[in-house]
């Protein structure tokens, strides 16, 4: 075959593959999730939200007993970040920024939430809806940094438990719950 003949038929190929590669790659990135999901070795995602079971919990500065103390926490129920998993040990985000590990049977995954922990101190206050609408009538008017139960979450907005009052907070004035998640409690 001559030298033209060769590069010829290597650029018909070339071409070929493109136009068949082509749509398929559009068809895979138009189906690829907007974030990807990483998962920790216990086979849960990472980052995810759980909850303290107890209301004395150490937070060491590494994962394990023979590591110091850095912080206790004395509320249960205090929602936290897991960011990093290493054997029983994972390591966790508060809601003010605070990292530390702590043994996985401390922790629940019951999801609970703070109310704008940014907002704490600023004298706002933000009102808990009847529904998932920001025209709803008003259940109860909530301080930045009170902590509630999470019920469940639609992407947008969660339906959160206060003291007894039940109602609907915008999703993005929780700390607890990531943007657009779904939760079912």
């Amino acid at each position: 075959m001559s030298g033209f003949a060769s590069l010829r038929l290597t650029i018909c190929a070339a071409f070929l593959g493109a136009l068949l590669y082509a749509p398929v790659a559009a068809a895979q990135s138009a189906a690829a999730p907007a974030q990807t999901i990483t998962l920790g070795p216990s086979g849960l995602p990472l980052p995810r939200f759980v909850s303290l079971k107890s209301g004395r919990v150490n937070s060491r500065v590494g994962p394990g007993v023979n590591y110091s103390v850095d912080w206790m926490y004395m509320k249960p129920g205090l929602p936290m970040e897991i960011i990093q998993e290493f054997d029983t040990w994972r390591r966790v985000r508060d809601a003010d920024g605070s990292e530390g590990w702590i043994n996985q049977s401390l922790l629940s995954g019951r999801r609970t939430a703070i109310v704008a922990p940014w907002q704490r101190g600023k004298g706002g206050r933000i009102n808990l809806l009847n529904d998932p609408d920001k025209g709803a009538s008003v259940v109860a008017i909530v301080e930045p940094g009170v902590m509630g139960t999470i019920k469940s979450c639609d992407g947008q907005w969660c339906e959160m438990t206060f003291d007894g009052h039940t109602g609907w907070l915008a999703q993005s004035l929780v700390w607890g719950a990531y943007p657009g998640e779904r939760v079912k409690n």
